[in-house]
């Protein structure tokens, strides 16, 4: 073997012979998992690069750093070098093609969603709103709709929620009960987010999906890394993030059936912030997303201390799983290591909960999916070494990746284009002065100008009150919302218009 791709698969390491990730089961999902310090951000690097080099771009949140060294040409020690012969293995240096990524634009490209494609239930996981909340927000986003006011940015946000709780009463009589004391909770709920830097999140340009299926002169995939040492501090955030990520992938791309290879890893880090207190409805359309991305052509990697951490709906369609060394000190630590060692297939040569316990560094055990998609019985095995650089990049290293990209400059100056936060403040402006020049006895101003650039609010909309609007708009009710309905997607988000 002269590298860690091989025919069809990735090589994960050898066991007495090779165990190799299959291509055509790389989208069944899978599972890593071991305790901190056990070698599952190596795992994870090995994965990435094995799969980029066989044509397969990969998305990864990286959490400490760490992983940022698969954009580097490895230095492999003593130690790696006698790991690899001990595999019949030649080590070939080399870095893979990557794409830094940043929701706070230090440490790779700005990267945003607008307020519509997230949708009012993720919005409401990101708040932590209780359901009358999340309840009175769906009715904000719909009105949102029927207003024609597009939610781009968190200041549309606001400003729909303050149209809201000004309209309190049409809106309920419309929607249901709109309490304006709930309004009031989720903008200062809100406010909280801003503090957590989730305005970087929410604005344009909007992340393009197709820019994670990238592919480098030579056919290999970019790797796209979210540097989210930073965003991980607020972890209801990181995780509803990734899982609109996720969730827009399945929306956006078309039905590939059985392919020989997936068109994008998905490695989903830290996994255990998905689920812990995750209301059973949102577990329910994870559970979905799960279950049916794998015909979108995407295989998703999550990447925990223990599979308990998973709920078992989920971890049932992780084919493909490679457990570290746990540690089992507490009944609570006990439970896991047998919920662990029941998730394998049994290998008659040694008890699996034993083995998981007594695994060192950079050892693992392994079952894959075989050539007719059943998982192989769990053999103890070395980890390969990788080929790109353990451990960080420098800053200065970072930037230069940065600087090079594909996509250098797309992203990078955030756009603010005329949106909700702006045609009410037209409306709310051309209302005063159509009512000072009432009070007055001469002709209302006209409204003001839209700025150079902008879309000009329309003049007849904005001196509609909030009873004429629903009235015009109640004819074309049924098939406007039957659109919209269309295009919301599974988590409640809006695809792209």
């Amino acid at each position: 073997m002269t590298d860690g791709t091989q025919t069809g698969g990735v090589l994960i390491g050898s066991s007495g012979q090779p165990e190799i990730l299959r291509l055509d089961r790389a989208n069944r999902h899978g599972l890593v998992a071991g305790a901190t310090g056990t070698g599952k951000t190596v795992t994870l690097q090995i994965l990435a690069q094995g799969l980029s080099d066989a044509g397969v771009p990969v998305f990864a949140a990286d959490v400490k750093g760490d992983l940022s060294g698969i954009a580097a040409t490895g230095e492999p020690g003593e130690k790696m070098l006698a790991r690899a012969k001990s595999m019949n293995l030649e080590l070939i240096p080399q870095a893979a093609p990557t794409l830094f990524w940043d929701l706070f634009g230090e440490k790779g490209h700005p990267i945003r969603a607008t307020v519509s494609e997230v949708g009012p239930l993720l919005i409401s996981r990101m708040l932590e709103l209780n359901d009358v909340q999340e309840g009175v927000l769906s009715v904000v986003f719909r009105a949102a709709d029927d207003e024609g006011l597009l939610l781009l940015d968190l200041k549309d946000l606001q400003a729909a929620l303050t149209f809201a709780a000004e309209n309190a009463a049409a809106l309920g009589a419309r929607y249901g009960n709109v309490s304006t004391a709930t309004v009031a909770t989720i903008q200062r709920k809100l406010l909280v987010l801003e503090d957590q830097g989730g305005a970087r999140l929410f604005g344009e340009p909007a992340l393009d999906l197709s820019d994670f299926m990238r592919k480098d002169g030579n056919g290999r995939g970019y790797v796209s890394i979210l540097a989210a040492d930073r965003l991980i501090a607020s972890p209801r955030l990181y995780a509803t993030f990734l899982l609109w990520l996720m969730s827009e992938l399945f929306e956006v791309l078309p039905e590939v059936g059985d392919a020989d290879r997936p068109k994008l890893a998905f490695f989903f880090d830290e996994a255990h912030l998905l689920f812990k207190d995750a209301p059973k409805s949102l577990l329910e359309k994870i559970e979905q997303v799960v279950r049916l991305i794998r015909s979108k052509g995407v295989g998703v990697y999550f990447v925990t201390q223990n599979p308990a951490d998973i709920p078992d709906a989920v971890l049932g369609q992780l084919g493909n799983r490679i457990q570290h060394a746990l540690r089992a000190y507490t009944p609570a630590d006990q439970k896991g290591l047998r919920a662990a060692a029941s998730s394998f297939r049994t290998n008659p040569e040694f008890n699996t909960a034993d083995a998981i316990q007594a695994l060192g560094v950079g050892e693992a055990l392994v079952s894959v999916l075989d050539e007719k998609g059943a998982p192989t019985v769990v053999q103890k095995t070395l980890v390969r070494p990788p080929v790109s650089r353990l451990g960080p990049l420098a800053p200065g290293e970072r930037a230069a990746v940065v600087a090079s990209s594909p996509v250098k400059g797309v992203y990078d100056t955030a756009i603010d284009r005329e949106s909700a936060f702006e045609v009410l403040q037209s409306r709310a402006v051309a209302k005063a002065r159509m009512e000072a020049g009432g009070a007055a006895g001469g002709p209302a101003p006209r409204a003001p100008r839209a700025p150079s650039g902008a879309r000009a609010p329309a003049a007849s909309r904005s001196r509609q009150s909030l009873t004429e609007t629903f009235a015009k708009q109640l004819m074309r009710t049924l098939a406007s919302s039957a659109g919209r309905e269309i295009l919301r997607g599974v988590l409640g988000g809006m695809r792209r218009r």
